[in-house]
């Protein structure tokens, strides 16, 4: 009977060394169906016939559980570090999708700003037009010269150079003739306007 055992033993061992530790557990059927068939024709030369064979039990040795804690340790490990760096990459991306969606927000909301801004000097720069013609149709009612409004924009535009000014040194030609050469280019801007519009 130890002879029996031994040989059984044996058979096992030659099978499970064909294979991975980690496919063992799993291959209880074949095991059983390889050592029989084995067994069995050990035994017929003998006279016997093995009808059935059961493995109740597969342990391993203590080095052999420890060797197969650490690989699947190792691999838990392993896929561990891969859901964190795809996590990783995953709040990395969508963080550079946000920001990249909040600086063409801005950008774009900047841009609505300036075309408001423009349309709001445009329409001030209209009003301030409509303001002097009127003006003007008035004074020549009156007959009066309308250079009038344009000494007075002068003058104004004097005023808003000394109240607003930083520092800044502006010179203006004060005498009778330097004002009149002023009211000329002025006028002159005025009717090229004029023209052009």
């Amino acid at each position: 009977m130890q002879a029996l055992v031994r040989t059984i033993e044996g058979t096992i061992r030659a099978y499970v060394a064909t294979k991975r530790q980690s496919e063992i557990l799993s291959l209880r059927r074949e095991i059983v169906s390889f050592v029989k068939d084995e067994i069995d024709a050990s035994l017929e030369a003998w006279g016997y016939h093995l009808i059935d064979l059961q493995i109740n039990d597969i342990t391993f040795d203590k080095v052999i559980l420890d060797s197969m804690s650490r690989v699947v340790a190792s691999h838990n490990l392993k896929a561990a570090a891969e859901n964190e760096g795809q996590a990783l990459l995953i709040t990395k991306t969508k963080g550079a999708e946000a920001e990249g969606n909040a600086i063409k927000i801005s950008a774009e909301a900047e841009r609505e700003a300036a075309r408001l801004r423009g349309q709001g000097v445009a329409l001030f720069r209209q009003e301030v037009a409509k303001g002097m013609t009127e003006a003007a149709e008035q004074l020549k009612q009156a007959n009066l010269d309308t250079n009038v409004i344009l000494f007075s924009m002068w003058t104004e535009a004097i005023k808003n150079f000394a109240e607003v000014g930083k520092g800044n040194v502006i010179f203006l030609d004060g005498s009778s003739n330097g004002m009149q050469k002023t009211m000329r280019e002025i006028i002159g801007l005025m009717k090229a306007e004029q023209m052009n519009g």
